[in-house]
C-alpha cells in the first residue's frame, strides 16, 4: 500500500503547467496521455484500496463496540454479585472485565488508526480525481492548439511555394498567386486569433482548477465539506 500511496502522491503533485509546456515543446500530447494512463491505473487501484480499508474500519468499529458493550455488562454484574455476597464470582467477573476492556481498547486503537488511513486515502482519491479531470480537459485544448499550429505550418509552406509563381513574369499566374497568398494570410490570421483564445482559456481553466482544489482543502479544514456536499 505504501508504494501505491507514493505513486498517487507523485501524480497529485505533478506540475500541470510544466507538463503543458513540455507537450508544446515536443508538439505532442504524448506526455499528457502518459500521465492520464498512469493516473487512471493508480486511481483504479486506489479505489479498490479505499473499499478494502473502509470495510476493515467498519469491522474493527463493530468489534470494538461489541467488546465495549460486553465489558459494560460484566461491570454491572460485578456490582450485583458483590451485593449478593458472591465475592469469588465477582472476582472471576472482574478478571473477565479486565480482559474485555483490554480487547476493547485494542480494537479501538486499531479502528482509530485505520479510520485515519481511510480518510487520508479518500482525500488522495478526491485530489487525484480532480487533477485527472483537469489534465483531460487541457489535453483536448492542447490537441486543438497543436492541430492549428500544424495547419499554420502547411499554410507557410504553401505561401513559400507561391513565391516562385509570383516571380515567373506571367501576369495571370502572378495575380492568381497573390490572390491565394491573400486568402492564406487571412486564414493564418484567423488561426492565430483562435489559438490566442484557446491559450487564454487553457490558462483560465488551469487557474480555476487550482483555485477549486485550494477552496476544497480549506473547506475540509473548516469542517464545511459535508455541508457543501449537501
Amino acid at each position: 500500500m505504501a508504494s501505491l500511496i507514493d505513486k498517487v502522491q507523485t501524480l497529485i503533485s505533478a506540475n500541470l503547467h510544466a507538463m503543458v509546456d513540455k507537450a508544446l515543446e515536443s508538439n505532442s500530447v504524448a506526455v499528457m496521455d502518459e500521465y492520464i494512463r498512469q493516473a487512471e491505473d493508480n486511481l483504479e487501484k486506489l479505489e479498490d484500496t479505499v473499499v478494502t480499508v473502509g470495510g476493515t474500519v467498519k469491522t474493527l468499529k463493530r468489534k470494538w463496540e461489541q467488546h465495549q458493550a460486553e465489558a459494560e455488562k460484566i461491570d454491572r454484574s460485578i456490582d450485583t454479585l458483590l451485593l449478593q455476597g458472591k465475592k469469588e464470582l465477582a472476582a472471576a467477573a472482574q478478571s473477565r472485565l479486565n480482559s474485555s476492556q483490554r480487547i476493547a481498547a485494542d480494537y479501538q486503537g486499531q479502528w482509530a488508526e485505520q479510520q485515519k488511513q481511510y480518510e487520508q486515502l479518500r482525500s488522495n482519491q478526491r485530489k487525484l480525481e480532480t487533477k485527472l479531470t483537469t489534465i483531460r480537459q487541457e489535453r483536448e485544448h492542447l490537441q486543438a492548439l497543436l492541430e492549428l499550429a500544424k495547419s499554420k505550418e502547411v499554410s507557410v509552406k504553401a505561401i513559400k511555394s507561391l513565391d516562385d509563381l509570383v516571380g515567373v513574369g506571367d501576369a495571370d499566374i502572378a495575380r492568381i498567386g497573390e490572390s491565394i497568398r491573400a486568402r492564406l494570410d487571412r486564414a493564418s490570421a484567423q488561426s492565430e486569433m483562435y489559438a490566442g483564445r484557446l491559450e487564454a482559456q487553457m490558462d483560465e481553466v488551469l487557474e480555476k482548477s487550482e483555485i477549486d482544489i485550494q477552496l476544497a482543502e480549506r473547506m475540509r479544514r473548516l469542517g464545511l465539506q459535508d455541508e457543501a456536499a449537501g
